[in-house]
């Protein structure tokens, strides 16, 4: 649910620019849609603080369960915010303050579910375990981009300005619940209700963190880094890079990108196995030395405009970014004890989303 929200609104931002911003130049309104985009990152931090809190307090099903509402009904609203035209400046402001509630709520998803995982799983199988979270994520941005490049096909651009933008929304409403309804479901792993009988009501998490583990909460910190660039580059702005500075097509460019996140889920748990049998930090060395080398040539590559010769790169770039997505929800996993792990996954990774802006 979080990241077919974070697709939708990336793969449409140039008609959500002309819809918000539309008084504007075309590249100003790009700005000020991403500017939006980017502002929920900034309250993302305090998210992981209060649902960390709750998640090792109460439960992490407690967690998921109640922010994946606030997520759902957040979502549903943005389809329901009346344009420019209709209600003037209050317009833009309205998506911001939706945008800062999606930032809070998406900061206890990807922790909550991590270590939910991660607790369940056999301790030589927890990189494949956990590696179903950023499977999941890269579900939500191929879900996202074959609806989104389905609505481009079919409607006008008329069509989409006045009402084909709000559909992909709307399904947050029904999505949500059915999210809702099966987190309800789920019990929390025995190893968290155990602790939960005895230390875990004595203390408070988040304070014994910084408190104890405040080396590893900055260690994991400088380890999110790469996620918080690649991942929103590679998967979520690659489309309208590709149609507003490539030049490419703009359904060619939702083609190339649900093909490359295809290969990505393939590739995802290929990456889990091999965390699992190498070990964390040789597959995450290995994720930030192919980026340092390989980035800058693949995207003066992309320029070319060829649409066989992005396919392929975006692939590789994909395969580059699974040795780290597919091997850091295991690695904050394990950097925490029990007891303050869903606070530390949590903080630690929404800690590095500022700098994602």
């Amino acid at each position: 649910m979080e990241w077919f929200d974070y697709a939708v609104y990336g793969y449409l931002a140039a008609t959500i620019a002309r819809v918000f911003f539309p008084e504007s130049d075309p590249q100003t309104a790009l700005l000020a849609t991403f500017g939006l985009f980017a502002i929920s990152f900034f309250i993302r931090p305090i998210g992981g603080f209060v649902w960390g809190h709750i998640g090792d307090k109460i439960g992490r099903t407690v967690a998921l369960s109640f922010s994946i509402l606030v997520m759902s009904a957040a979502t549903f609203a943005i389809a329901l915010i009346p344009d420019y035209k209709t209600i003037g400046i209050a317009a833009p402001i309205l998506l911001l303050l939706v945008r800062v509630v999606q930032g809070f709520s998406a900061a206890g998803e990807y922790a909550g579910a991590s270590a939910f995982l991660v607790e369940y799983a056999p301790e030589h199988k927890r990189g494949i375990y956990a590696a179903v979270v950023p499977a999941s994520t890269a579900s939500g941005l191929l879900f996202g981009s074959l609806f989104v490049a389905g609505l481009t096909a079919i409607l006008s651009d008329d069509q989409m300005l006045s009402w084909g933008w709000r559909v992909p929304f709307l399904l947050a409403g029904p999505m949500g619940l059915i999210g809702r309804y099966i987190r309800n479901r789920l019990e929390d792993a025995p190893v968290f209700r155990e602790l939960a009988k005895q230390e875990q009501t004595k203390s408070t998490p988040v304070l014994d963190m910084f408190k104890y583990h405040w080396w590893t909460l900055l260690r994991t910190i400088g380890a999110v880094l790469l996620n918080a660039v690649g991942f929103y580059i590679v998967l979520s702005y690659m489309p309208t890079y590709l149609h507003e500075e490539v030049g490419l097509g703009q359904t060619e460019s939702f083609i190339a990108t649900s093909i490359a996140l295809v290969t990505y889920v393939g590739f995802i748990f290929l990456t889990g196995m091999a965390s699992d049998r190498f070990g964390r930090k040789k597959v995450l060395m290995a994720a930030s030395i192919s980026f340092m080398v390989l980035t800058v040539p693949i995207f003066m590559l992309l320029d070319t405009g060829s649409f066989v010769l992005i396919l392929i790169l975006q692939v590789v770039l994909g395969a580059m970014l699974t040795l780290n997505d597919g091997t850091l929800p295991s690695f904050l996993a394990e950097s925490f004890p029990t007891r303050m792990r869903y606070s530390g996954f949590a903080v630690s990774f929404n800690g590095s989303s500022q700098m994602r802006v």
